[in-house]
């Protein structure tokens, strides 16, 4: 079956609003949610009492999905709750709303102020923010100091519990607030502070299943900024909790940090700028502690640390987000604080005031450079958070898409087939077939620049079930398979890749750009002939160097 002799779902030849592979148009979708406004204003999760956009037969467990909307989003982004940034909520929400954000969760930095006096004070701005923007799903959350590694991003539907939820997890189970911070091999208190982060995840797995929260979610945040998230700790969160414990970014924030002339010669996007330490896992190289691209080294090596925990057939999602911080060429600076005044004692920076003069900043607006798209089939909080966790998720840097639909489908059978995060079931030898559909970018994008998508490349990886040396970050049997030169294509277009099921259960996930820079990925060109690659220090324009990634599919072969 050629491109031109598609299923009618697929046909290139069809309206772009008829062949809309989500079913409801992601602005369709907002129309609708402008009904359920006051409910999400006053923090309601709602999501029971919103009506499904298209109905999916949970009958046809692994044979097909429901129709889908996407709603675009940012899990990572700080206030003036947090002791580092300087925004307010209303200038964050609205910044999102101008770039397009459906959906965004303010994390702010564990610490004593923001346990004692910010998170309560914080959520009176959180439901006026969500009075001021009935569109917009406004979460609060939390960012973790990991016992024994780094960061992640806590967050939980609204409701009456939710600052309470959040300030108990910080003060019992916050490495920073206990002094549970080291994680280095030679650390008397390592094993020890590693179990903590276990217990923690099921605490708050607990909490869920109580019903004390409708839902909780956690994501690792810029895994190898600093290389102390070891792949043994994240296969561990992951066991511990595999129902809130559900990926990592993919790509942090701080993408403005290397932007040429800027910051400094020794910038790097994502401000990946460190060296293996003391405290770092002493398995991995020199170069984890770059970015790819603009994604974490563990996303971006095909058969890397990503498609070593996949090829175990376990979920394990991406994301990207701003971690908003302070942005670049921004002119407003933080505020002086009143006498006798610190952060420790009120949990909240001063207002920013405006000046004349850009401010230092490695950020990008939530929404301005970095989204995560998530396929959802109502629209609530709840909703988002199904969505994540089901693994329905894509993301681009630049605004490089429109649009992208996933689907993995028998040859022989009608319907929708699987689609991001999903499984299809097969038998050995049956041919199934990939369906890629995108929506390419139609207006410009923050820059000034119309992107343009130049290739899709579709990985693939054998799946091999749980990793006997829990530190492993390789996968020798994933490469990328398949690539398309999609130059110059405009609109929305489906793509059909032909797949065989062989003797063992494999999963299949994307990956393109703009085919600005590539070259030889990780492990060698014949795993990733053209694949993202590091920048020189100082000179890493975000802009000219945009990718989107795709969560796999993964089908399982009867019998393997």
């Amino acid at each position: 079956m050629s491109e031109q002799q598609l299923p009618d779902w697929a046909d290139p030849s069809v309206s772009p609003a008829a062949l809309d592979p989500q079913g409801v148009s992601r602005r369709g979708l907002l129309r609708r949610a402008g009904l359920f406004g006051a409910a999400f204003a006053l923090g309601s999760a709602a999501t029971a009492r919103t009506p499904a956009l298209a109905a999916g037969d949970s009958r046809r467990l692994g044979g097909e999905d429901p129709r889908l909307a996407y709603l675009v989003g940012d899990h990572h982004v700080h206030s003036v709750y947090s002791h580092d940034a300087k925004y307010t909520f209303s200038q964050l929400a609205a910044a999102g709303a101008r770039y397009g954000l459906d959906w965004m969760v303010f994390t702010e930095h564990s610490n004593f102020g923001h346990a004692d006096y910010g998170a309560a004070l914080e959520h009176k701005e959180i439901l006026k923010a969500r009075a001021e923007n009935p569109r917009q799903l406004i979460f609060q959350g939390l960012e973790w100091y990991i016992p024994a590694a780094e960061h992640c991003t806590v967050f939980t539907t609204p409701g009456r519990h939710e600052v309470d939820l959040l300030t108990r997890f910080e003060r019992a189970y916050d490495g920073k607030l206990l002094g549970y911070d080291k994680g280095g091999p030679a650390d008397a208190d390592t094993a020890r502070n590693e179990a903590h982060a276990v217990k923690a995840l099921k605490w708050l797995s607990q909490q869920r299943r109580s019903g004390y929260v409708d839902d909780v979610l956690v994501l690792a945040n810029h895994p190898l900024r600093l290389g102390i998230d070891s792949p043994h700790e994240m296969r561990a969160w992951r066991d511990a909790a595999p129902e809130i414990m559900i990926g990592m970014e993919g790509a942090p924030g701080a993408q403005g940090a290397a932007i040429p002339g800027w910051r400094g010669a020794a910038s790097i996007r994502g401000e990946y700028e460190n060296k293996p330490s003391a405290q770092s896992w002493p398995g991995y190289p020199a170069d984890a502690f770059l970015t790819y691209g603009g994604f974490d080294w563990a996303t971006a090596t095909v058969g890397g640390l990503w498609d070593s925990m996949l090829a175990e057939g376990r979920l394990f999602s991406i994301t990207t987000n701003s971690d908003a911080h302070r942005i670049v060429f921004d002119t407003w600076k933080n505020g002086d604080w009143p006498a006798g005044q610190t952060f420790d004692s009120t949990g909240k920076l001063p207002d920013p005031v405006n000046t004349d003069t850009p401010q230092p900043g490695s950020d990008f607006w939530p929404g301005q450079f970095s989204r995560t798209h998530v396929g959802v089939t109502r629209y609530g909080y709840g909703a988002v958070m199904a969505g994540l966790r089901a693994g329905r998720v894509w993301l681009d840097h630049g605004h490089l898409l429109d649009g992208l639909d996933v689907r993995v489908k028998r040859d022989r059978e009608a319907g929708r087939g699987v689609t991001l995060g999903g499984r299809l079931r097969v038998r050995e030898g049956e041919r199934i077939s990939l369906y890629v559909t995108v929506t390419t970018a139609s207006r410009p994008n923050a820059q000034g620049i119309l992107p343009e998508l130049r290739h899709v490349d579709v990985i693939r990886g054998a799946v091999r079930g749980p990793a006997t040396d829990r530190d492993t970050w390789k996968s020798p049997d994933t490469k990328v398979v398949h690539t398309r030169d999609v130059s110059g294509r405009k609109g929305t277009y489906t793509l059909r890749i032909p797949l065989t099921a062989g003797d063992e259960s494999f999963y299949v996930r994307l990956r393109g750009s703009d085919g600005n820079r590539n070259g030889t990925g990780y492990l060698g060109a014949s795993v990733d002939p053209h694949g993202p690659v590091p920048h020189a220090p100082g000179d890493g324009d975000p802009w000219a160097d945009t990718w989107f990634y795709s969560n796999p599919v993964f089908v399982d072969v009867a019998g393997s």
